[in-house]
């Protein structure tokens, strides 16, 4: 059990960045970048092939700039060149797939044996919560960088673009400007995460990011469904909670020995539910007050 609660708690850190990438995004510049699957997968290329020359460390940045790469593209499309948002991703995550070929030279790439984060990090005497451990302290620090950021003037006028961009425009700030540097940050996270599994499993594969927008959509509504909206500090730290349930979630059902091939209609479930928990949600909250307004006519007739 104990084994099953740490390796959830290792793939929920691992992914916990594109979860809080979409929370910049969509929550928080209410764009739905679609460039995630793409990006994730760039991340895991750079990274691998960073790993491959004997730089381990350096695949880290190195990944996330390549991801802010493609978060500007897309961004580029949408806000000089007038395509609608979903449509600015895809065509930037269509373009990736070929760029991520041409990066990894092939399909997939090994790094078994090669020098990484956590291999450097074993020396710690961690033990087996080494990647546990360094997961952890990168992605706590990503949260608090995240949190400062959205706090600064240029955090805030991100934020106030995503609730009215015409406001903003009025306030002689440039939305375009907002946007840009928002889906560059999101990607660069996303980026991020691609470079954190890619050196945890040591191999890339030009499909590793096939759905990952869906899971790191369902992390953030579990997130904001079950810790609610408040402070910042509040709603980051929801969105990381969100990416650890979603991932004890699917550690259980595989956990029941389900057949492999049942792991995406689980999948599918999670994040149907999770996106339709807040719609549950308040259906369930307008049943308890129309019962209670019921009881209270019965008492009054009474």
């Amino acid at each position: 059990m104990l084994y099953i609660v740490q390796t959830a708690l290792e793939a929920g850190a691992l992914y916990a960045p594109v979860a809080l990438a979409l929370f910049l995004s969509y929550s928080i510049l209410d764009i739905a970048d679609l460039t995630t699957d793409g990006s994730f997968t760039l991340g895991c290329a750079v990274s691998a092939m960073v790993c491959l020359a004997g730089h381990p460390i350096l695949a880290i940045p190195a990944a996330m700039a390549a991801a802010a790469a493609a978060g500007f593209i897309t961004a580029f499309l949408q806000t000089k060149l007038a395509v609608p948002s979903i449509l600015a991703g895809i065509v930037t995550n269509i373009g990736l797939y070929t760029v991520n070929l041409m990066v990894m030279g092939s399909s997939n790439r090994s790094i078994f044996r090669r020098e990484t984060i956590f291999s450097l990090a074993e020396g710690l005497g961690l033990g087996s919560a080494t990647k546990l451990v360094v997961c952890a302290v990168v992605v706590l620090a990503m949260c608090a960088a995240l949190v400062w950021f959205l706090g600064t003037r240029l955090g805030l006028s991100i934020r106030a673009t995503g609730d009215n961009k015409d406001m903003v425009r009025a306030s002689s700030i440039n939305p375009n400007f907002t946007i840009t540097v928002g889906l560059c940050l999101a990607n660069a996270m996303t980026g991020l995460s691609g470079a954190l599994v890619v050196q945890s499993t040591s191999s890339a594969d030009v499909n590793m990011g096939t759905g990952m927008v869906v899971i790191g959509l369902a992390a953030l509504v579990i997130g904001e469904t079950l810790i609610g909206k408040g402070s910042m500090v509040r709603r980051v730290l929801g969105v990381l909670a969100g990416s650890i349930i979603y991932r004890i979630i699917y550690a259980a059902a595989l956990r029941a020995n389900l057949p492999a091939e049942y792991m995406k209609l689980v999948s599918a479930i999670i994040v149907g539910a999770a996106i339709a928990a807040p719609a549950i949600k308040r259906w369930i909250g307008f049943e308890k007050q129309k019962h209670a307004a019921l009881a209270e006519r019965r008492d009054h007739r009474a």
